[in-house]
């Protein structure tokens, strides 16, 4: 795919032209380098006939990029004041509907009209997690996730057994996530405390945990890391209320030793946890 046709953004000026400021509440920095913006793009492999859902457009910056790619792109943004510069930028592009609203409050169902649709998304690292569940737990499921975040998030996200936590396991229950560039904070406007990285995840046909478990994965997880310099015996039996000697047989009945801690067990030990819980 060609970008270079499309133009250079200047965020400060657009900014500035509306009389505006960037909202350090929604952590908006705005991404304008051309550069990165083409790695995101193609990161996303949008095809021809597909659907991509952005959330958090900011100024259009990226917006345009995905719109000369896809069939159709629906832009969610939250910020009210932004919505007239966005939709200013972009004019040129008819296949970019702008939606006004919290992508937590809204139905999937409503955004985009095909399942294997594209996500695409420059978002404060403190609801990766939730935004992800959303889309996952909603109707029509993407087939992958593209998210620009902060760099040591998107390493975290992509951790192993033995340095897992309960984001990583979030999002790795889903599907496949991988690091595909790395942006350094001078690419963005205002210039953020820290590096970001583009995180693309693969979505699995299916989750690794059963729809009818998916609860009760979570519940335990979010127990297992509760207290997280705790053994699982103890952070276990607090998270969930029951009594130190219950959360060891229940880890036992798992095959999983009761002194070890959360962030050591793969998906496959959660799984066996889940079946022992149920």
């Amino acid at each position: 795919m060609n970008y270079h046709t499309i133009p250079p953004l200047n965020a400060a000026a657009v900014l500035k032209r509306y009389g505006l400021r960037a909202d350090k509440r929604l952590g908006q920095n705005f991404l304008q380098d051309s550069f990165a913006l083409e790695k995101i793009a193609n990161a996303a492999e949008i095809l021809p006939d597909d659907c991509v859902l952005e959330i958090g457009p900011g100024l259009g910056s990226l917006t345009r990029y995905l719109a000369v790619s896809a069939r159709q792109v629906a832009a969610v943004e939250l910020d009210p004041d932004l919505l007239a510069p966005l939709k200013a930028v972009l004019t040129p592009y008819a296949n970019v509907r702008i939606i006004h609203g919290d992508i937590l409050d809204l139905s999937i169902s409503d955004l985009v009209d095909q399942a294997g649709y594209i996500v695409a998304a420059n978002i404060p690292y403190n609801i990766t997690s939730a935004i992800i569940r959303h889309l996952l737990e909603s109707e029509p499921k993407p087939r992958r996730i593209v998210l620009t975040i902060q760099k040591e998030v998107a390493e975290r996200i992509c951790a192993q057994p033995g340095d897992l936590s309960l984001l990583a396991l979030s999002v790795q229950v889903y599907g496949q996530p991988s690091i595909r560039a790395k942006i350094p904070a001078g690419s963005f406007h205002p210039i953020p405390n820290v590096d970001s990285a583009i995180l693309r995840i693969d979505i699995y046909d299916q989750p690794l945990i059963a729809a009818d478990m998916l609860d009760t994965f979570f519940k335990l997880t979010k127990a297992g890391f509760s207290q997280k310099r705790k053994t699982l015996r103890n952070s276990i039996s607090a998270g969930l209320h029951i009594k130190p000697a219950d959360a060891e047989s229940l880890l036992l009945s798992a095959g999983i030793d009761p002194m070890r801690r959360a962030e050591t067990l793969s998906i496959e030990e959660w799984k066996q946890l889940c079946l022992s819980r149920k």
